[in-house]
């Protein structure tokens, strides 16, 4: 009976061995998961795109034309999108006032002329009485002034009858350019005044890319850059530009800046109004882009994890990553050393690895 229980005490004493053992074994598993991470292949990059932005083709050349007297209008003869030429009449006000005006000045020439034809006839005949001593030397000179004074009219009635000619001609509204119009501003029936706006011409010839740009960027384009310009409505229709005007300010609301780009021969597809695309495109050094995500930083070390060449398990790397100013595009870190071609790199969850740490690729890497 004794050796029985000795017998099972060995026993028992050897199965709790092996116990503990199991739970030794358990407890390092536990200590090294096997994680899920979200991976991207780094692929090299040796051009920074600005862009694309949004924007529309506007003319360099145009003008809002009005008339130069005052008036109501009684016919306007062109409409938004209608090519005029140099010289045709665009609008028209009433000529009643102006007729009157320009009778009166006939009228006001008229009477000067005949004043001064009298005056001239008494400046002779008080001449010849001055001859024989029957008038005096003061007589002559008043008729002198009379008849000086008589002229001075004429010609005061002509620059008049002159003026309200083109008073006459100012009633028609004509074209200083040929173009196209690009807007309607007054409608018929409607008074206005000296110099009020009736429609604008634009100058079809020579056309710009006008954006905006976020101002923050704009401190950044290098000089001389080229902008390519496509349309949106056929984006295989390409042509460039370079900077010809930046706003002196940026618009409140949205923080950008209005650029005009001069465009370089672009096709009669790239009509006034058309929208388009800008971009930016640049060579600078090869580099590898990524998520935020993807970085850790540890005081002044950088670094990130990268997953073995069996997809098992991940590797931190120590990487440098590019300038605020040098990034190619918002959202994404640019990584310019300790990466190569073809790296997967963890993008997610960085601060939850260890150096050696067992991991599965999700179905979600790219």
């Amino acid at each position: 009976m004794r050796a029985y229980i000795v017998t099972m005490t060995a026993a028992l004493a050897v199965l709790g061995g092996c116990t503990d053992h199991g739970d030794t074994a358990e407890s390092a598993e536990a200590a090294a998961p096997v994680r899920p991470v979200l991976t991207q292949v780094a692929r090299p990059s040796d051009t920074v795109t600005l862009g694309p932005f949004a924007g529309t083709i506007e003319p360099r050349y145009q003008a809002q034309l009005g008339f130069q007297i005052p008036g109501r209008m009684v016919g306007r003869d062109v409409t938004v999108g209608d090519i005029v030429k140099k010289g045709q009449r665009l609008a028209a006000l009433d000529t009643i006032v102006s007729r009157f005006d320009l009778t009166r000045a006939e009228a006001d020439l008229a009477d000067a002329r005949a004043q001064a034809e009298n005056a001239d006839a008494a400046e002779g005949r008080t001449r010849r009485l001055m001859t024989g001593n029957s008038v005096s030397q003061a007589t002559l000179d008043q008729a002198v002034a009379r008849r000086d004074t008589a002229r001075a009219r004429v010609d005061q009635a002509l620059a008049s009858l002159q003026k309200a000619r083109d008073q006459m001609g100012y009633t028609e509204l004509k074209a200083e350019f040929d173009g196209v119009v690009t807007q309607r501003l007054a409608e018929i029936g409607q008074v206005l005044s000296a110099g009020q706006g009736v429609v604008t011409v634009a100058r079809p010839d020579v056309r710009e890319a006008v954006v905006d740009i976020p101002e923050a960027y704009v401190g950044a384009l290098p000089p001389d850059c080229r902008f390519t310009v496509a349309l949106q409505s056929a984006p295989d229709l390409t042509t460039t530009g370079r900077v010809r005007e930046v706003a002196p300010l940026a618009e409140a609301g949205t923080r950008s800046k209005r650029i005009r780009i001069a465009l370089d021969n672009p096709g009669p597809a790239f009509r006034l109004g058309a929208t388009i695309d800008v971009a930016l495109a640049s060579k600078v050094r090869p580099r590898f882009l990524l998520p935020p995500s993807a970085l850790l930083e540890e005081g002044d070390r950088r670094s990130v994890w990268v997953v073995a060449q069996d997809g098992k398990s991940v590797t931190r790397r120590d990487v440098t990553v590019a300038a605020e100013r040098d990034r190619a595009e918002p959202g994404r870190i640019a990584i310019i050393d300790g990466l190569k071609a073809g790296d997967r790199v963890v993008v997610a969850g960085v601060h939850s690895l260890k150096d050696g740490q067992p991991v599965w690729l999700t179905d979600d890497a790219v």
